[in-house]
């Protein structure tokens, strides 16, 4: 994992460290502007992503938090949907320049924890840093019991991410295969879009076996190669 990561402290093991580049923005172009603006230090100081499963809202706070260091600044990326984390993770972090908080769908309700981020909020706008909050929601749409936390989360831009056409979920496949070294023909492109869900985690997560057999076996991706990748998946 690279010094990037590493500074991050990320409570995760990440096989890829995902970059703003690498988002194909799609119907989405807003929302990134709007990220990649905010991971340089200017732009709004709250942003809130929300959307279905795959849409990339992970994505885009983790390439964020890699934006932010490789621009200098130090940054945090905190996923409330991994298991065993306590609301005193979220102390203080208003000493770093940009904290990204994924699935807080997974908190709120949680008394402790709704108090824990409420007071983030307030010592991160004090101090004028910059925060961002991923949920599978809208802000008014969670069921936050803290009313003051529930106004903080209506303070900034919303984003609601679109997912990716077909077109474009075909074209973020060869892209992103190039960035691996791997040629993916038409054809096979057209293999994997018939036969394996066609959202960006799906193929994202075939694409990075596909690169391990490709690297193990020596040799460039087949149909057959795909297929045994495919299966592995399931």
């Amino acid at each position: 994992m690279s010094t990037a990561f590493q500074q991050l402290h990320l409570p995760l093991e990440l096989g890829r460290e995902p970059s703003l580049a690498e988002y194909l923005p799609g119907p989405n172009s807003e929302a990134v502007a709007a990220i990649t603006a905010s991971a340089e230090g200017a732009g709004e100081p709250f942003l809130f992503l929300f959307g279905s499963p795959g849409t990339g809202k992970t994505h885009l706070l983790q390439a964020a938090c890699l934006a932010a260091v490789s621009a200098g600044r130090q940054a945090h990326f905190v996923p409330l949907g991994t298991r065993g984390l306590a609301p005193s993770l979220l102390d203080d972090l208003e000493r770093l320049d940009l904290v990204a908080i994924d699935d807080i769908q997974e908190v709120v309700g949680e008394a402790e924890w709704e108090k824990a981020l409420f007071a983030l909020f307030n010592r991160m706008r004090e101090l004028g840093r910059h925060l961002f909050m991923a949920a599978d929601a809208a802000p008014d749409a969670i069921p936050v019991a803290l009313p003051d936390l529930a106004s903080r989360l209506l303070w900034g831009p919303r984003y609601c991410l679109q997912p990716l056409g077909e077109e474009e979920c075909a074209r973020l496949l060869t892209q992103s295969a190039e960035r691996r070294g791997l040629r993916l023909s038409p054809d096979l492109v057209r293999f994997i879009m018939h036969h394996y869900p066609r959202d960006p985690g799906s193929l994202m997560d075939l694409l990075a076996r596909v690169d391990s057999l490709s690297l193990r076996e020596q040799r460039q991706p087949s149909i057959p190669l795909v297929r045994r990748a495919m299966q592995e998946a399931l």
